[in-house]
C-alpha cells in the first residue's frame, strides 16, 4: 500500500515512520501514512514562526480565495472524502456525507468572514481631552496556531482550526488523531494547491506521546483543542501563559415536556442519541420527560431507536456503525452492564458485535451510574421521568458538563428560562441538543472546555484588538 505523505509546511514529506490506518468495522487496513520525525516537526513550528509577519499582513483577497479554493475542492472530492472518513471512522456513509458538506460550508463561511472582518473606527471628541483625535481598532494574529484535532469528526473540526486561522492571517500547525490522520491529510493536500506562503500551514501525525512537545513550544502560542477532558486541561495547566480553547466533553440532556410533538420528539431523540454511535459531544445522553406523558413518550422513542440500521457503514441504508474500535465498544458494554447491575432496565438493545453497540434506551438508571454522570461517547441513552420544569432542568444542571440542551416545548417562557438557567454554552429549543451550525458560536462551560468555536468566534479567539490614535484631525 502507498504510503501517503504528511504536509510540512506546505509541501508533502515522508519520515522515518508509518502509522497504519485500519477500519473499525471489520480492521483492514485502509492506509499507511508518514511520521515526521521530530527534527521535522520542529521544521514546521520554525517556518510557521518566521512567516507569521507576512501570513498577517496577507492581503484580504488572497486569504479569502485561498478559503474559497478547499471549500470548491471539498465540494468537488466530496464523495471520495466521505468514502475515506467512513473507512478511517466507521462512519456510516450517509454522516460521512454530511460532515464533507459541513467542511465545504465552514470554509465557504471563512472567506465570507474574512471579506467583512474590518476595523472600526471611534471619534474619541466625546470628551474634551480627545479633541481632534480618532481611535482606529483592528484585530491581529496573536501568533501561530497549534490545533490538535479528534477523531469522531476528522474532517469537520479540523476544518474548524485551519479556516479561521487562514482567514486572520495566522500559520497553524494541526495534529490529528492517530486513528483518523487520513481526512486532515486531504484537507493539507488541498491547502497546497493555493497561494498561501510556505510555512502557513502543517499537518503533522505524530504520535499522542509526542503533542506534549507542540503544546509546550512557545513560539506556537494559541492552542486549540478538541479532545477529552483530562487531555484538555492538563494541556491547560501545562501552559498557563498560553491562549488555550478547548472544546471537551459532554453530557447532552433533552427535556421533553408536555406540550410539545411527541413524534418530532422521539424522531430526533432517537437518532440524534446513536448518530455517530454516540461519539459526539452533543450527541444525546440524557432524557427527562414530563411524568405526565413518560408512559407514552417511552414505547415511541425505543421503536424509533430500535428501529435503526445497524451494520457496514459503508452501505447506503446504515445509520450507526461501530464504534472507533472494539475496545471502545468494550467500555461502552461494561458501563451499561454496570448501571443494569445497580437496578437500571433495557428498554432495546444492550449487546455488543465486535466494535458495534446496538443502539441502546434505559430507564430506571440509578443517579450515581457512569452512563449518567459521565460521558458515554457511545450509543446509550438513560430516559427518566420528572415532576414539571422545575425538576427537569435541575437535573440537566446536575452534571460536570455543560456543553448544549434540547428543550421540547412550545412555550416561549420556557424557552427564556432555559436560556437563563441552564448551565450550558448553547440551548436548543424545539430539538436535539446536537443540533448545530457551523457559523454560530459553540462552546461549553464546566468540564466542557473554554472558548468559543464558530468561524467568527474562532477569528475572534485567534486575535487581539490593537489600537492607532490619530490626532489632529478636524472632525
Amino acid at each position: 500500500m502507498n504510503v501517503t505523505p504528511f504536509w510540512l509546511a506546505g509541501r508533502a514529506a515522508t519520515g522515518d515512520e508509518e502509522l497504519t490506518v485500519t477500519h473499525p468495522y471489520d480492521g483492514r487496513v485502509v492506509g499507511t501514512v508518514a511520521v515526521p520525525t521530530p527534527q521535522q516537526v520542529e521544521e514546521a513550528i520554525a517556518k510557521a514562526h518566521a512567516v507569521r509577519r507576512d501570513a498577517a499582513a496577507l492581503p484580504v483577497h488572497v486569504r479569502a480565495e485561498a478559503l474559497m479554493h478547499v471549500s470548491r475542492r471539498l465540494e468537488e472530492r466530496a464523495e471520495e472524502i466521505a468514502k475515506l472518513i467512513t473507512a478511517e471512522n466507521g462512519k456510516p456513509l450517509m454522516w460521512a456525507r454530511v460532515e464533507v458538506k459541513r467542511a465545504v460550508s465552514v470554509f465557504r463561511f471563512a472567506a465570507e468572514e474574512t471579506r467583512r472582518w474590518n476595523p472600526t473606527m471611534q471619534r474619541l471628541d466625546t470628551d474634551q481631552g480627545g479633541e481632534g483625535r480618532l481611535v482606529y481598532v483592528s484585530r491581529v494574529p496573536k501568533g501561530p496556531v497549534l490545533g490538535i484535532s479528534p477523531f469522531n469528526f476528522p474532517l469537520n473540526l479540523t476544518a474548524h482550526k485551519v479556516a479561521p486561522a487562514i482567514a486572520v492571517g495566522a500559520p497553524i500547525v494541526v495534529k490529528p488523531a492517530p486513528a483518523t490522520p487520513l481526512s486532515a491529510l486531504v484537507l493539507g493536500e488541498i491547502l497546497a494547491e493555493t497561494d498561501l506562503p510556505e510555512g502557513m500551514f502543517s499537518v503533522l501525525p505524530v504520535p499522542n506521546e509526542r503533542a506534549s512537545d507542540l503544546v509546550k513550544d512557545e513560539r506556537l502560542p494559541i492552542v486549540s483543542f478538541t479532545g477529552s477532558v483530562p487531555v484538555g486541561w492538563s494541556i491547560n495547566e501545562q501552559v498557563p501563559r498560553k491562549h488555550v480553547t478547548l472544546e471537551l466533553g459532554g453530557n447532552g440532556a433533552a427535556v421533553v415536556l408536555p406540550d410539545s410533538d411527541l413524534d418530532w420528539a422521539a424522531q430526533r431523540i432517537g437518532l440524534f442519541s446513536n448518530y455517530q454511535a454516540g461519539q459526539s459531544c452533543i450527541a444525546v445522553q440524557r432524557v427527562y420527560v414530563d411524568r405526565s406523558v413518560y408512559e407514552e413518550f417511552l414505547p415511541k422513542l425505543a421503536e424509533v431507536v430500535g428501529g435503526l440500521v445497524t451494520g457496514d457503514p459503508s452501505d447506503e441504508k446504515v445509520q450507526v456503525g461501530p464504534l472507533v474500535s472494539e475496545d471502545a465498544a468494550k467500555r461502552v458494554e461494561s458501563w451499561v452492564d454496570e448501571a443494569v447491575a445497580a437496578g437500571a432496565k433495557v428498554v432495546t438493545g444492550g449487546t455488543r458485535e465486535g466494535a458495534t453497540y446496538a443502539p441502546t434506551v434505559l430507564s430506571d438508571v440509578p443517579a450515581d451510574a457512569r452512563v449518567l454522570r459521565e460521558e458515554v461517547f457511545g450509543p446509550v441513552l438513560a430516559v427518566q421521568p420528572v415532576d414539571g420544569v422545575d425538576e427537569a432542568f435541575a437535573l440537566v444542571n446536575d452534571s460536570a458538563f455543560g456543553l448544549q440542551a434540547g428543550v421540547f416545548t412550545r412555550s416561549l417562557d420556557v424557552a427564556f428560562r432555559a436560556q437563563r438557567e441552564l448551565e450550558v454554552g448553547g440551548v436548543i429549543i424545539g430539538d436535539v441538543p446536537s443540533y448545530r451550525a457551523d457559523q454560530m458560536p459553540y462552546g461549553g462551560v464546566k468540564d466542557s472546555g473554554v472558548g468559543r468555536e464558530g468561524l467568527r468566534s474562532a477569528m475572534d479567539d485567534y486575535t487581539e484588538e490593537k489600537i492607532m490614535v490619530l490626532t489632529g484631525l478636524p472632525l
